[in-house]
């Protein structure tokens, strides 16, 4: 194996994609460096933060050297070749395990791509490994019974969020120039904010989820998701998002257009320091735009939409996907858990589909629904023709283990005061970008979000490069590099 100095692996942990790209590209760095390198970094990380729950390091080997091959004979045509990037263990990649978490799935291996690792291998991208989630991808925070939990790397002792907790956490030690996640409740953005890493939901049907697990069966549902890019910097994201969505057609918009709105100062719960620093942003943007105060329409009721869209069938789709024979069972198995801990099924996500069935909407109310959904998404549009929304992501930085799921899936139903910031950019199926932007009084990151229509994506990306130059952007958590690398 091809041995790499100190200080090269170093640079290579901190390189985003588009840096890799001109470096192994042009000669001057080898893809079989640079895939060494992530190798031997996340073999030495993952045991403390354990993001990683699926490698595919000899094939990636391989690959890097085909890669280095084709470059040097001029025939690579792929944008991405050479390119290490990891993958959530939600999206198929052929060859590997898809199991969501579930000990009963743990024999089930992929025998095609979902379509979005396909267009990404295609341009030569190399696929290092998958990532961890919440059983199911049914929880904003990712621990299961197959692969255990996921550290926040900056805290081993708080969250990562979810469900794409596994691909931020290893965005944040450097493991991968990229990844890929999913949204339909956050869960890009959580742990974007939580790790401190660049993350962009898609906007309704922008990106395929074609090889998805588990596929989204309700409509209802399907609107809410977002698949998008986890990485290092804002034209990554551009970049990337550009290769995975389907191309739309919008007229050209001067930047000097847009106008930005915030949201009015305490009218949802927000921590001091995430209030102060989405301050500066908007004093900061207002040199360039013109910045407003205002609730965008519909964004008090989107948290009560969102909990009742997600349990428009009861869970009935998910406990059926996890394997379930009736909600007995899925009592039985929580039960279970909270005696023993015994149970092939983590209390979170029996919990959660207990959840689920108790606030299932009436036949009625789903009617309702689809009459509200209707009309705001023509007022939504309208609104947002040229403005974006710059708002935090959570109320809070990353919370000790356990305290995020108890604030979303207490039976107290806190979630209405806590999942706004969240719920919105779901419900209407609209892009949000999330940018680091600073860190609290203890060190842990702080993320904001931007949001705006289907058609919009260039101007978030361009507002988001503004923030990301003024406040620092990215900045690789080195807790736990080993000390050769360090010195």
């Amino acid at each position: 194996m091809l041995k790499t100095a100190p200080e090269n692996s170093l640079r290579i942990l901190d390189m985003d994609v588009t840096t890799l790209i001109d470096l192994i590209h042009s000669g001057r760095m080898s893809s079989v460096e640079v895939v060494t390198t992530y190798m031997k970094h996340l073999e030495h990380v993952n045991s403390r933060v354990n993001m990683l729950v699926e490698d595919r390091f000899e094939e990636a080997l391989e690959e890097a050297k085909e890669a280095d091959r084709l470059l040097e004979s001029g025939n690579s045509n792929g944008t991405l070749t050479g390119v290490p990037i990891s993958m959530k263990e939600s999206f198929d990649v052929a060859g590997m395990k898809t199991t969501g978490g579930l000990t009963n799935r743990d024999g089930i291996v992929a025998d095609k791509n979902a379509e979005v690792v396909s267009i990404l291998q295609k341009e030569g991208a190399i696929i290092l490994g998958k990532t961890n989630t919440p059983t199911l991808c049914f929880c904003q925070e990712t621990a299961n019974k197959r692969f255990g939990k996921t550290n926040n790397p900056w805290d081993l002792e708080k969250t990562a969020g979810g469900s794409s907790g596994g691909e931020a956490a290893l965005m944040a030690v450097g493991g991968a120039a990229a990844g890929i996640g999913s949204d339909i409740g956050g869960s890009i953005r959580f742990p974007s904010h939580f790790n401190g890493v660049v993350g962009f939901k898609s906007g309704n049907a922008q990106v395929s989820d074609i090889g998805s697990f588990p596929d989204i069966v309700h409509p209802i549902q399907k609107r809410m998701l977002g698949i998008g890019p986890m990485a290092k910097s804002i034209r990554d994201v551009r970049f990337i998002y550009s290769l995975i969505a389907k191309r739309q057609e919008s007229p050209a918009k001067k930047l000097s257009d847009i106008i930005i709105h915030k949201l009015p100062a305490g009218a949802y719960p927000l921590e001091k320091s995430s209030e102060q620093l989405i301050q500066k942003i908007a004093d900061h943007l207002n040199k360039v735009f013109l910045v407003g105060i205002e609730d965008p329409p519909y964004f008090k009721e989107s948290a009560i939409i969102w909990q009742q869209i997600m349990s428009v069938d009861g869970g009935k789709s998910v406990a059926d996907a996890a394997g379930f024979q009736g909600h007995g069972e899925v009592v039985k198995e929580y039960v279970k858990e909270a005696i023993t801990n015994r149970s092939d099924y983590h209390r979170y996500f029996t919990w959660a589909l207990i959840g689920a069935k108790m606030f299932k909407p009436s036949q009625k109310r789903v009617r309702d629904l689809h009459k509200i959904i209707e009309k705001g998404d023509k007022a939504i549009a309208e609104y947002f023709e040229n403005k974006i929304l710059l708002l935090p992501v959570y109320h809070r930085t990353a919370p000790p283990h356990g305290e995020l799921y108890s604030e979303i899936f207490s039976i107290k139903k806190t979630f209405k005061k806590y999942m706004p910031y969240i719920a919105y950019a779901n419900v209407w199926g609209l892009p949000s970008l999330t940018v680091p932007a600073g860190k609290d009084e203890n060190g842990m990151p702080i993320g904001v979000q931007l949001i705006s229509k289907i058609g919009n994506e260039e101007q978030l990306f361009a507002v988001g490069e503004i923030i990301e130059e003024e406040f620092g952007g990215y900045v690789r958590c080195a807790a736990h590099d080993q000390e050769s690398e360090r010195s």
